[in-house]
């Protein structure tokens, strides 16, 4: 499942303790975006129970995107107990935020 992060929500969902968190900022217009969010579905269907994962729109909550420095879209970051681990920006493939995953 993934959940649609926002202002009112993000803080309370990344920085809870326990699973570690994916989060995709995106924004509908962003051609590269769409194409990695079935990406990104895929891989909340085949990590469940071992990660979260999120999405957040950055023309929606763009001071979620300002305080974490996204410059470029799509970014991929991976938070554990609120704290970012690891980021990738731009398009990525499947393997490689499979492999940002299982450095965990």
């Amino acid at each position: 499942m993934i959940i649609n992060l926002n202002d009112k929500n993000f803080e309370e969902s990344v920085s809870k303790p326990g699973l570690p968190v994916l989060v995709d900022f995106w924004a509908p217009w962003c051609g590269p975006c769409q194409i990695v969010g079935p990406i990104i579905e895929e891989l909340a269907k085949e990590n469940e129970g071992k990660i979260k994962v999120g999405k957040i729109n950055v023309d929606e909550s763009p001071q979620i995107a300002a305080k974490f420095g996204i410059m470029s879209i799509p970014t991929v970051i991976l938070f554990k107990e609120g704290k970012e681990i690891s980021r990738k920006v731009g398009f990525e493939s499947k393997e490689s935020l499979v492999k940002l995953i299982s450095d965990l």
